[in-house]
């Protein structure tokens, strides 16, 4: 096995690349791509993360350059009913999730390393586990199949049952080689393009900074617009005090482009860009800190929230990208619980302008 007991399974820490006057090195000696999937009533098809991967080609381009680390979560029970939360998945969903596996194996091998299905033999195939809770208790632990490519551009993680969204990403984590990670779920695409480069040389630039240190930078979804100026902030005074002194504009050491941030007093489960370290650490110290099927939002989100209302922001050093003073959405939600590809969500849009009219004409 991979991991076992209570001790994160190396004491590396992923080098942060140097910067000199010319820039950081290439991005993808900085950061690791990790997308979590999980079955949804669009499988077999891969067109919801096709539409993930779309929106890296438009919009951040330079991801696809990267290392990526696939989780391929499963379901707990078969259930009369799609509760993807909670683990349950139908009959149909069952059947289908095989095929889809294999399906994002295809579809990711091609679009981040050039691999066509025909070479997906010639991935290498470890055992790993990702072990929870008590370790009094010897089966609190999931087996996971690790497969990887030979030079690790490409690694897919299967466990034998759920993780849940937190232990996913933590048993991504332990595979990651990079200081820095993008943490992508299968339903979040983007919609304007991200200088992700110019974010990654923020957050290592702050490494030795005391009072502004970025570890975390969310991208802001349309409930997250003006949030220097929301109801999550404007209340606290405490907050209210930490926004005015932090947030700010950052300048990106290889160009003059400009890095808007304000703190995010929260840690949200949508996209994000973060330091491995800091996410082992601050996120996962022991296998006591996520229970399997926990979401991070569910389980850290609030206590992080707390914390830093009592004056301790740079123990999480959590920021939201903030362009255009906080009106620009960047990400688009695809609801990838009841998305059935984009076809069957329109058929669903024009049933309900249907049923709207008649129930007018009546």
């Amino acid at each position: 096995m991979l991991f076992s007991g209570d001790q994160i399974p190396s004491t590396r820490v992923p080098e942060i690349p140097p910067v000199s006057g010319s820039g950081m090195a290439p991005i993808s000696e900085a950061l690791t791509v990790i997308i979590t999937t999980s079955p949804t009533p669009s499988a077999p098809s891969t067109e919801l993360l096709d539409t993930i991967l779309a929106s890296f080609h438009e919009h951040c381009p330079i991801l696809l350059d990267c290392n990526v680390v696939v989780v391929l979560d499963t379901y707990d029970r078969i259930a009369a009913a799609n509760r993807p939360k909670k683990g349950s998945v139908t009959e149909e969903g069952a059947q289908n999730f095989p095929a889809y596996k294999d399906n994002v194996k295809t579809l990711v091998l091609r679009e981040f390393a050039g691999i066509e299905a025909s070479e997906k033999s010639s991935l290498i195939e470890e055992d790993g586990q990702a072990e929870y809770g008590s370790p009094c208790i010897s089966t609190n632990f999931t087996a996971l199949k690790i497969r990887k490519t030979e030079d690790k551009r490409v690694i897919f993680i299967e466990p034998s049952e759920r993780l849940g969204f937190g232990l996913a990403v933590r048993s991504a984590l332990r595979l990651v080689e990079t200081p820095y990670v993008w943490v992508q779920q299968h339903d979040w695409n983007l919609i304007v393009s991200i200088p992700i480069q110019s974010i990654v040389e923020v957050m290592a630039d702050s490494d030795s900074s005391e009072e502004a240190p970025v570890k975390y930078v969310c991208l802001p979804s349309p409930r997250m617009l003006g949030y220097a100026d929301s109801g999550h902030v404007k209340p606290f005074s405490s907050l209210r005090a930490s926004t005015a002194a932090l947030k700010r504009d950052f300048l990106a050491i290889s160009s003059p482009r400009i890095i808007p941030l304000t703190p995010l007093f929260f840690w949200h489960d949508k996209t994000h860009v973060a330091s491995t370290e800091h996410y082992l650490n601050r996120v996962f110290p022991s296998r006591l800190a996520m229970t399997r099927g926990a979401f991070i939002e569910d389980h850290i989100g609030q206590r992080a929230r707390n914390q830093m209302k009592e004056g301790l922001f740079q123990k999480w050093a959590c920021w939201l990208y903030y362009p255009e003073g906080g009106t620009l959405q960047c990400l688009r939600h695809l609801h990838g619980r009841t998305w059935r590809g984009k076809e069957a969500e329109r058929e669903k849009v024009e049933a309900f302008k249907l049923q709207a009219g008649a129930a007018l004409a009546v």
